[in-house]
């Protein structure tokens, strides 16, 4: 081994490489962090999906219950993985301790070519398609908003650490007290009338309405990437995890007894935009474009988290990896990964192309990262079985209750959505399992360069 291996750092090495990051963030800054990745515009969303698979609102409101249940068995397994080895690498180094370094450098490449970028450029088109309701930039008005919204966020980020977990804080507020508007509004209205008896009952069943549902809890994994960076990291990881997942299972439940109140069954299922239709009832058509501006919000706080959180693991790679050392650079002056933040941002860019090009931005992105995430996530949640096994006498401070129950209940669900995912999804999803197939090669050259290198010193 190296001396570069030794340490983690790549030939080169300055200054901003050579600082790190430091424990800055508070329980109330990850706890926003948190929140404003999961409660996206998907809430707004999905619930019509999950009513059409649903044969009663007790049915509904089970599923949801059930999706935060399923989001807390994962954030204690993810705790345990996150104490134990608290890391500004997150997932990456938790497979790298517990399968090796190639399949880590893989999820690391996957995360920087597809999740992370993905879910970025489908949050920007989120952003777009919304915007460009209320102005239009032309024909590309929504894949021009993405692109824009992509540039100033990485901006803000690059500007500095405080800069951008102040927006992400405010983002949050304003996110959570446009939910509870929604909130007051459905439960404040008349019952609506009940469904017509000649309905047919739905032919969907509570595990395809969970489907949904985790799609909208997706995102609290990402509390690991801020390990290594908030205060008193082997407490608050655990509090901020299950904090804000009890936060966002509070507020999907109540939301969701607000449609039923005020849209009931029937109208929930054929609603194209749940929360509009809500808003239209009490308000008429300013109900809507407001509605239309807290989604806007929402899409805005998780694309500013999911930007925070996302240049992390590529500043791992960077420290790990020869052939990406230029991302394992940290500016220390402002507490950021420059590069990292760079790249990833001119990656989702690359995917706002895609998105315009097949015409369809949203539902070609969920394509192209869900297969690969879900595959990733399951991994994760193994990692810590097996270094339950491999490393037994590590220091745990935070433990999963239930083990192995828990775990293995996770990882089940996390197989389930893997299968679904390759399922229902297009040729998105092609292309996604397509890129991260690239990294095989990019792996190959990174060991020619490594050995190259090393014989040269």
């Amino acid at each position: 081994m190296s001396k570069f291996e030794a340490t983690g750092l790549t030939e080169g090495t300055s200054t901003d490489q050579a600082a790190a990051p430091k424990p800055t963030l508070r329980l109330a800054d990850a706890i926003a962090l948190i929140v404003g990745i999961v409660i996206g515009a998907g809430i707004f969303e999905t619930p019509s999906l999950v009513a059409d698979n649903a044969d009663s609102a007790a049915m509904v409101l089970l599923a949801w219950l059930a999706g935060g249940a399923v989001s807390i068995a994962g954030a204690l397994c993810y705790a345990e993985l996150s104490t134990t080895y608290p890391h500004v690498g997150g997932n990456y180094h938790f497979l790298k301790r517990a399968f090796g370094r190639n399949l880590a450098f893989l999820f690391a490449w996957a995360r920087m070519a597809v999740i992370q970028t993905g879910s970025i450029a489908l949050l920007a088109f989120i952003f777009g398609d919304y915007a460009s309701q209320l102005w239009r930039l032309g024909s590309g008005s929504s894949s021009i908003y993405a692109a824009i919204v992509i540039i100033l966020f990485s901006v803000l980020n690059i500007v500095g650490l405080h800069q951008g977990k102040t927006m992400q804080n405010a983002l949050a507020l304003i996110t959570v007290l446009g939910l509870v508007l929604v909130i007051g509004v459905g439960l404040l209205l008349p019952a609506a009338p009940a469904a017509s008896s000649t309905v047919a009952p739905s032919n969907g069943t509570l595990g395809s309405a969970m489907l949904f549902v985790l799609l909208s809890y997706g995102g609290w994994n990402e509390a690991a990437y801020i390990s290594a960076e908030i205060r008193d990291g082997r407490r608050n990881i655990v509090r901020s995890l299950l904090w804000s997942l009890g936060i966002i299972t509070a507020l999907y439940l109540l939301i969701n007894l607000a449609y039923l109140r005020g849209l009931g069954l029937e109208g929930m299922a054929q609603s194209q935009a749940v929360g509009a239709e809500l808003m239209r009832r009490a308000f008429g058509e300013p109900g809507a474009v407001l509605m239309s501006l807290i989604v806007i919000i929402c899409a805005l706080s998780s694309l500013n988290a999911t930007i925070f959180t996302g240049a992390r693991t590529n500043y791992a790679l960077g420290q790990d990896i020869f052939l990406f050392r230029s991302l394992g650079r940290w500016q220390s002056s402002g507490s950021t990964p420059t590069t990292a933040l760079v790249v990833q941002g001119a990656i989702a860019l690359v995917l706002v192309g895609l998105g315009t090009i097949t015409r369809n931005g949203f539902e070609t992105m969920v394509d192209y990262t869900a297969p690969v995430f879900w595959f990733f996530f399951l991994l994760s949640g193994i990692s810590l079985i097996v270094l339950r096994f491999q490393e037994p006498h590590q220091l745990r401070p935070f433990r999963v209750p239930y083990y192995p129950i828990t775990p293995i209940v996770f990882c089940g669900v996390c197989a389930y959505l893997l299968y679904s995912s390759v399922v229902y999804t297009g040729v998105g999803a092609i292309v996604g399992i397509g890129v991260v197939a690239i990294g095989v090669p990019l792996l190959y050259w990174n060991c020619k360069l490594q050995k190259r290198a090393s014989g040269n010193r």
